[in-house]
């Protein structure tokens, strides 16, 4: 029975008072200064340089250049009372070729900013990994090398000797479905690959390296700090009578491939069993799912959309609206039989379906499946195309679309902890527009406007809608939004 209304544009929902309301950015979609300082090239670097492969040949040499804002970034988050703040640690600051003795003034950036955040009342939750891997490391094989997840329980290491007195939550992995399918099989993603059996050894390096990276962060921190993943769990809808063996198939690979061995301590059966044309998985060494199967205090989940399966006829032509960039490879070894059908509207500019109770639903699901692992909404947000205006006081952006988006969110969000999630906070993505991977700077996620020609901050009306919830703790009235983003 549906509590609110049935478009998810509730208001009023309050959310407790240890509910940790946030933003999240990536160190590469944000940084620039790619070359400053002793950093290194990483895989994104190497990526974006090379023709075809990023949306009008944008690069993030100089993203956002928050590298040299930093103490601007940090009052902006004190403005729209944020108090937490999800970023990234780029690993070629910390060691430029991935290995070997850590680069100070990479260390000493990540330190001035978390002692800026704790300054400001903000909680730092850092990510170790979003897809920035050395190009050194790449070079030997990258994640589809066991040895990249050795060398990344060393970059752990350092990392948690440097910060572990302060760090409020460390997390591992950003999305590691997105750094082996996307990275390795289907080539939309750096270093665009298209070899479904380095995919999938990426996909269990990417495990190994987090089970790895909490032991060497337990072995060296001196607070109390969370331990985390963010994962990005697709919420599957099966279509007609082969939807449910197309989506058993893509909740594999999708999901309980990192669900399993991360918190069962085991890989799927069926999963190994229809990828075996692919691989033989000799990559899974005795040892491994222990390893992998840390405690963790924390699960990150990031949701956009969803997706509608079926088995392909072999006949018609093929549907794969995944909402990924077609680069040639597939994302989905072993099952490039199924269908990804075109999701009803709307959709944001990336072209996702904006479906709130997606979110709802994969909350509940995962809290039905692990009732004694808390969650956070690590990642949530929409692209649209702002339109800066010149308003009574000044340039704006009456993002009415977003707001909307975000205000329906964070209602299914309500929802999942009414029905008994213990949801633990909401980390909007993004804080800021960035570089948008491989669409380069032509999507714009922010809830505060960059203009890449000056780097002028311009917080949008959907960031002070989020300030507004912020202060009151519960969710204000929005705007209803045009009919391109409307129910």
């Amino acid at each position: 029975m549906t509590i609110g209304s049935a478009d998810y544009r509730d208001s009023g929902l309050a959310f407790g008072p240890d509910f940790l309301f946030g933003s999240a950015t990536a160190s590469y979609q944000i940084e620039g200064a790619a070359t400053a300082d002793g950093r290194g090239p990483s895989i994104w670097d190497t990526f974006s340089h090379t023709p075809g492969k990023v949306w009008n040949g944008d690069t993030g040499d100089r993203a956002c250049d928050h590298y040299h804002r930093l103490d601007e970034d940090l009052d902006l988050m004190v403005r729209l009372g944020l108090e937490a703040y999800r970023f990234s640690i780029a690993w070629p600051r910390i060691q430029p070729t991935g290995r070997g003795p850590a680069n100070e003034a990479g260390l000493a950036f990540y330190e001035r900013l978390v002692d800026g955040l704790i300054a400001r009342g903000i909680r730092p939750i850092a990510t170790l990994y979003h897809w920035d891997l050395p190009q050194a490391l790449e070079d030997e094989g990258g994640w589809a090398n066991r040895a990249t997840a050795e060398a990344f329980a060393d970059y752990a290491r350092i990392l948690g000797e440097r910060l572990g007195d302060r760090v409020a939550v460390w997390t591992t992995l950003n999305e590691p479905w997105c750094s082996s399918y996307l990275g390795y099989g289907s080539g939309a993603h750096a270093p665009g690959l298209l070899d479904g059996a380095k995919a999938l050894a990426a996909v269990h390096h990417l495990n190994l390296a987090h089970g790895l990276a909490i032991q060497a962060l337990r072995g060296v921190v001196t607070n109390d700090p969370g331990y985390s993943i963010t994962l990005n769990l697709h919420v599957i809808r099966p279509s007609g009578p082969t939807g449910a063996e197309a989506a058993r198939r893509i909740d594999g690979l999708a999901n309980r491939v990192f669900l399993g061995p991360l918190l069962d301590g085991e890989y799927p059966a069926d999963v190994i069993a229809d990828t075996a044309d692919v691989t033989d998985w000799a990559f899974v060494k005795p040892g491994d799912t222990e390893l992998i199967r840390q405690p963790i205090s924390l699960l990150g989940v990031n949701y956009y959309s969803t997706v509608t399966v079926r088995m392909w006829d072999g006949e018609s032509p093929r549907v794969n609206a995944d909402g990924h960039k077609d680069m040639g490879g597939t994302a989905w070894p072993g099952s490039e039989q199924v269908e990804f059908l075109e999701q009803p509207g709307p959709y944001t500019e990336m072209g996702w379906n904006i479906d709130p109770s997606g979110l709802e639903d994969l909350l509940v699901s995962l809290h039905e499946s692990y009732p004694e692992l808390p969650l956070m909404v690590t990642e949530n947000g929409a692209a649209f195309a702002d339109v800066v205006i010149d308003g009574p006081d000044g340039p704006a952006v009456h993002d009415v679309e977003r707001t909307d988006y975000l205000r329906r969110h964070f209602t299914a969000a309500h929802r999942a902890i009414q029905r008994g999630v213990d949801l633990r906070g909401y980390q909007v993505w993004s804080l800021m527009d960035n570089f948008e991977w491989g669409y380069g700077y032509s999507k714009r996620f922010g809830i505060v406007r960059v203009d890449y020609d000056t780097f002028e901050r311009l917080p949008k009306d959907s960031a002070l809608w989020y300030a507004e919830l912020i202060r009151t703790r519960a969710i204000p009235d929005a705007p209803v939004a045009s009919a391109s983003a409307s129910e």
